[in-house]
């Protein structure tokens, strides 16, 4: 790996497991890495050079320490909520942001977003009208079962599906209380496909690095559907390109995006694709972990050489780039578990053997307790496993095997681990 940046100092806003796999790009890259965050335990800070406690929401704070560090360059990890930090740190530094904050403005905000992609005839889940104070003649339009979550919060924080009236009252109190800005939607709880939509941006050009399918898991009513895993490339890849993919890259190129990685995360339902969310960063799902091992391009590099130099460096989008994985197959496979602590962990221990097996980004470890608010978000994810294959068949075989070898035990020997998704339908198997 290139050093050609060795002892530059990097500032990563957010500490949180996710970003510890940037955090350690940069580290083998020769740059010491500085991670501040508002939590002194977070994962990332034990692989930093340095890490501070200031929070990823002081601004002026980390300004402040940007400034004594004397840093070369700023980039977010992988919190949304970091990203419009991020654009004011960097602009106040005068350091290279792919953000700006004309961007910050429609992806910050859930209700400001869906109201942009309207404009470009990408459409959004439908919605219901309802403010904080709840009024009846409001409440009495809203057909059950119905989404209540917060603007500005991602990862299942603040996210409820709520059934009847009682539910939907105390999911608004729920999603107020994970908002900054105090401010939630409620939408129609969609029961269809899941996709993500990634998007790598360089010089201005825009090229879908991958389309896949998502599942999520029915094992928590009343919860965000916490992510299972997905299956690469999407079976509705060439319907998205044909009715969805134009307007995305407009809305992108008038919004002023010309670098950086982008997720738009959306359903599939009788022939029409809805927009549910966005992430203008790296994601937590890691989709450029598959990217770099089919591709050969890593985009952690990317980010990283723009935030100290202004430039993405030399990789070509349109050559290098492929949504169609060069005839690849591959997918995510997260572990979710229950409320309980963890007292043994069987069959992660041979992963580094199986050539399949690209990464493993593991969050807990035996010891380590899930406790009840983590349930229904992403904090009660185990492990997230990268596989990449030859074939369909390949790959169901191996989602397979490591579904059915996998386990996770409590203190009383019972199972702590969520039913995975389907591998024969999510493949169209027979």
């Amino acid at each position: 790996m290139s050093r050609e940046f060795e002892g530059k100092k990097l500032l990563i806003l957010g500490g949180n497991p996710e970003t510890v796999p940037l955090v350690e790009i940069a580290n083998d890259m020769g740059i010491k890495t500085i991670v501040s965050s508002g939590r002194h335990t977070d994962a990332a800070k034990k692989l930093a050079w340095k890490s501070y406690d200031v929070d990823g929401m002081d601004v002026a704070g980390l300004i402040a320490l940007a400034r004594e560090e004397q840093v070369d360059g700023i980039l977010v990890g992988v919190a949304d909520i970091l990203v419009p930090s991020y654009c004011k740190v960097c602009e106040a530094l005068g350091l290279p942001c792919y953000a700006t904050q004309q961007i910050v403005d429609v992806f910050a905000f859930k209700d400001v977003f869906k109201a942009t992609c309207e404009r470009y005839g990408v459409h959004g889940i439908p919605e219901y009208y309802l403010d904080a104070e709840v009024k009846r003649e409001d409440l009495d339009k809203i057909v059950y079962p119905v989404m209540v979550k917060p603007v500005d919060n991602g990862g299942g924080v603040g996210m409820t599906v709520a059934y009847n009236e009682e539910e939907l009252v105390e999911g608004v109190k729920k999603a107020l209380n994970a908002s900054n800005k105090k401010r939630f939607i409620v939408e129609k709880y969609m029961q269809c496909d899941d996709m993500g939509m990634y998007y790598t941006f360089k010089d201005g050009y825009c090229s879908a690095s991958c389309i896949y399918d998502r599942y999520t898991t029915d094992e928590q009513p009343g919860l965000s559907r916490v992510c299972l895993g997905g299956t690469y490339p999407s079976k509705h890849l060439d319907e998205y390109f044909e009715r969805m993919h134009a307007n995305a890259v407009r809305m992108f190129k008038e919004i002023g995006i010309k670098n950086g990685v982008l997720m738009l995360s959306g359903f599939y339902e009788n022939g029409e694709f809805y927009v549910y969310d966005t992430g203008f960063r790296l994601q937590g799902e890691a989709p450029h972990l598959l990217m770099k091992a089919i591709h050969g391009f890593d985009q952690r590099e990317m980010l990283i050489r723009f935030a100290l130099t202004g430039s993405e460096g030399d990789v070509d989008l349109k050559t290098d780039d492929d949504t169609r994985l060069r005839g690849k197959w591959a997918a995510t496979l997260w572990f979710l578990l229950k409320q309980g602590k963890i007292a043994k962990i069987i069959g992660l221990d041979e992963i580094d053997k199986d050539e399949r097996v690209v990464a493993n980004i593991q969050r807990l470890h035996e010891g380590d307790e899930v406790l009840p608010e983590w349930i229904g978000n992403e904090k009660q994810v185990l492990t997230r496993m990268y596989l990449v294959c030859n074939s369909k068949m390949e790959l169901a075989d191996a989602l397979k095997y490591y579904m059915n070898t996998v386990k996770v035990l409590d203190e009383e020997g019972d199972n702590l681990l969520l039913k995975g998704f389907d591998v024969n339908k999510a493949l169209e198997l027979k």
